[in-house]
């Protein structure tokens, strides 16, 4: 049903404007009465198999939503409600912005990718922490992902950061440094190790003077253009400081291998393009990292994720989570349900007892794919 709407009707809409539509009605419905909670009773993981612990926290599933969806903290609970079992809001910055100008967001059919410039576009971490705080317990888990103002020099980029991890720190569950957006000018400048190591350190020190009775787990989310010595390096770093985990990977620059009319995608122009084709390099993010940091910290997979089998795929190869976007907006409100039954279907037919059992598989084998 959702395909056939999704061709017929949100098709002719521009994505950004089928975004806000879609995602409004979804908050609606999920505030009549009962509605949250018959979501969750339909879409929810519920099999305790699929439940993972991981940053202190106990996961009903591996699979979350990523950023970007949920901006600015408005429908977290909604999300979760269709199935996922943990959203990440932002990303947010530590002003408001209206970020780039429209048209922003372009999807791309034939490869069942998107390509967005949005450039941050938020209230500011002061609103999204005004949201956060009326959470109810026993709700969704929700992790904050927290960039830079555009305006904020890169000199007082970690001033920018540790606002919003302070305001931020009291109602997230984890925390996640954004340094890897294309979309904000220098922003992936802050990824190299002499520039990351302060901006992490203040963070997580801000995160502790915000919350001093609970500790805030502090991931990195990376880019997938990194050259293989620059991940190497960010994992290095990660451990150097204790970080909790790394999220790999966001959107990348790079257009080759397309389906979609060279013309188009010219046309189209800058911005970061997620899905289909940032799968084999997501993947090879991720193996990199799980070999270089070992069993250390809790890594995070993103990047074209479309289907169980993708799931699957990234924790045997050491993902202890896995985030998805761009295919749920292809695929609609059931997807993450179906992601959950196709991984719990395949742990049944290999005999698998819990996600524990199944993260980091392939590198446990005599022969691991991962070539360095």
């Amino acid at each position: 049903m959702y395909r056939l709407l999704f061709r017929l009707v949100l098709r002719r809409m521009s994505a950004e404007t089928a975004h806000h539509l879609g995602f409004g009605l979804l908050r609606f419905l999920m505030a009549l009465p009962f509605a949250r909670a018959l979501g969750r009773r339909l879409f929810g993981p519920r099999d305790p198999r699929l439940g993972v612990r991981a940053l202190g926290l106990d996961f009903p599933g591996p699979l979350g939503l990523a950023a970007g969806f949920d901006k600015d903290a408005r429908g977290f609970e909604a999300l979760g409600a269709l199935g996922f079992a943990f959203v990440e809001i932002g990303t947010v910055t530590g002003e408001a912005q209206g970020g780039n100008p429209k048209p922003r967001l372009f999807r791309l059919p034939a490869d069942r990718a998107l390509v967005n410039r949005m450039g941050f576009n938020n209230e500011g971490s002061r609103a999204a922490a005004e949201r956060l705080a009326k959470r109810r317990p026993g709700g969704v888990i929700v992790g904050a992902n927290i960039g830079k103002t555009k305006v904020v020099p890169e000199s007082e980029a970690a001033a920018d950061y540790v606002a919003s991890a302070e305001r931020l720190a009291a109602h997230a569950d984890y925390m996640v440094v954004n340094v890897s957006s294309p979309n904000t000018p220098g922003l992936r400048d802050l990824q190299s190790a002499e520039k990351l190591r302060p901006l992490l350190a203040e963070v997580r020190t801000a995160l502790d003077r915000a919350s001093p009775g609970r500790r805030v787990p502090l991931l990195v989310k990376i880019a997938p253009d990194l050259a293989d010595e620059d991940i190497d390096a960010i994992g290095d770093l990660a451990r150097e400081l204790g970080l909790d985990g790394i999220i790999a990977t966001n959107t990348t620059i790079r257009r080759d291998g397309l389906a979609t009319d060279a013309a188009e995608v010219a046309e189209i122009g800058a911005g970061g393009l997620s899905g289909k084709p940032v799968k084999a390099r997501a993947l090879a993010v991720l193996r990199r990292l799980r070999a270089r940091v070992g069993d250390s910290m809790v890594l995070v997979a993103a990047g074209g994720v479309e289907n169980a089998d993708d799931a699957w795929e990234r924790l045997a190869a050491g993902a202890t989570l896995v985030q998805a976007y761009t295919a749920f907006i292809y695929e609609g409100p059931a997807f993450a349900r179906r992601i959950h039954e196709g991984i719990l279907s395949r742990m049944r037919a290999e005999g698998i007892g819990s996600i524990a059992e199944l993260v980091g598989k392939e590198t446990r084998a005599p022969n691991p794919p991962f070539r360095g």
